[in-house]
């Protein structure tokens, strides 16, 4: 008896052990290419995006020549919302994605009044726009009021600010989640990934739009040169941060590859895990189904 005692408090100082910081991936306590505390890089990524905020919009249309709306259509498109659902995008303070969803919605609806079908579901809809940080979402609320057609007082839009690591959602109360372009930001992706199931119900889809890695050598080279030498003098010469930029595209080079967010993914007990490249994996969408 007094073995098995040992043996279950050794295993569970194991579980704890592995649990810690220590044993995260490495990604975890980065900065760009710079190794830091975990307290430092969350304040750090908080910096960078209170600095963003304000040229976020126009940086994203100068970076990707205005490419990065259309990969948003297709986070959207493969996510396919409907009347009713309750959705979560976390990371989306600029309101980007859940404008979208919105869109979708209402397309849906629309198409079923012209078929003559009853829709009950206006009430029910909820789209909640998670960001930790307030000057995004400060720019999402804005971007909403400016949009019109009642988004700013919409019901059915919700902003919270919040943690992906640390979400304040009840469990199996979503039917969707996405992230797009945040969650290489989040000091433990492994956390943000475990509160991504957590929240989501049965069949509920976890979807993650993000900039990824090229793989094609001559494509590559290309890529590299722009990210590096290009990206970041936008950012001095537009928004007068060179810095943040930097960070940008390093952190880029920091995330994991395709398949080891795949992994990931799955690790976190998602099933149906599959990622799309665009553009030759300058950005990819993962997805997987809690089931």
């Amino acid at each position: 008896m007094a073995i098995r005692t040992r043996a279950r408090i050794l295993t569970n100082r194991l579980q704890s052990m592995f649990l810690s910081s220590s044993f995260l991936h490495d990604h975890a306590t980065s900065f760009g290419y710079k190794e830091v505390g975990e307290e430092e890089k969350s304040k750090l990524v908080g910096n960078v995006f209170s600095s963003v905020a304000p040229n976020y919009d126009l940086m994203n249309d100068l970076m990707s020549v205005g490419l990065h709306r259309l990969w948003k259509d297709r986070l959207v498109s493969k996510l396919a919302p409907f009347p009713g659902m309750k959705h979560l995008d976390v990371a989306g303070g600029t309101g980007d994605i859940a404008f979208r969803v919105l869109e979708s919605i209402n397309g849906v609806k629309r198409r079923a009044l012209q078929d003559g079908l009853e829709d009950n579901s206006e009430d029910e809809t909820r789209v909640f726009v998670c960001d930790i940080n307030p000057a995004m979402l400060s720019v999402g609320k804005k971007h909403a009021i400016e949009r019109g057609g009642g988004l700013g007082e919409a019901q059915s839009l919700v902003w919270v600010e919040g943690d992906a690591e640390a979400l304040t959602f009840d469990d199996d109360s979503m039917d969707g989640y996405t992230i797009a372009f945040g969650i290489r930001n989040v000091t433990h992706i492994e956390r943000a990934l475990a509160e991504a199931y957590r929240v989501l119900k049965r069949g509920g889809r976890f979807l993650c739009l993000e900039l990824s890695h090229v793989e094609v050598p001559v494509f590559k080279q290309i890529y590299d040169l722009y990210s590096f030498s290009i990206i970041p003098a936008i950012g001095e010469f537009v928004a007068g941060d060179r810095d943040s930029y930097q960070y940008l595209v390093e952190s880029i080079r920091r995330f994991p590859s395709q398949e080891k967010f795949a992994q990931m993914i799955a690790d976190a007990r998602f099933q149906k895990v599959e990622y799309e490249n665009l553009i030759g994996g300058v950005v990819a969408i993962h997805s997987g189904v809690k089931l």
